[in-house]
């Protein structure tokens, strides 16, 4: 952990959604407050992009993960298109 609180970069990679959206939350809380330097915001504020792109990476995969699953398994020799069409 640095001195403002922050992780590091490298470990935003290792970050659970849980774990990247309460830090995210708080990294805009600390920016709401505001008091700190300028040096301080921009570091929050990088921060916080790279905290906001791990919860988008793991939204993504959830989205792909339902959609697979609504999708349902093809039947073999067909592809997800044949089917839908077949089920309607």
């Amino acid at each position: 952990m640095t001195d403002d609180g922050t992780t590091t970069a490298a470990a935003t990679g290792t970050l659970g959604y849980e774990q990247a959206r309460d830090e995210l939350i708080e990294v805009v809380r600390r920016l709401e407050a505001g008091g700190t330097s300028l040096e301080d915001s921009l570091a929050l504020w990088e921060r916080g992009e790279e905290l906001a792109k791990v919860c988008r990476h793991w939204l993504e995969g959830a989205r792909a993960r339902l959609d697979a699953a609504l999708a349902g398994p093809a039947a073999p020799g067909q592809d997800a298109g044949d089917a839908a069409a077949d089920a309607g």
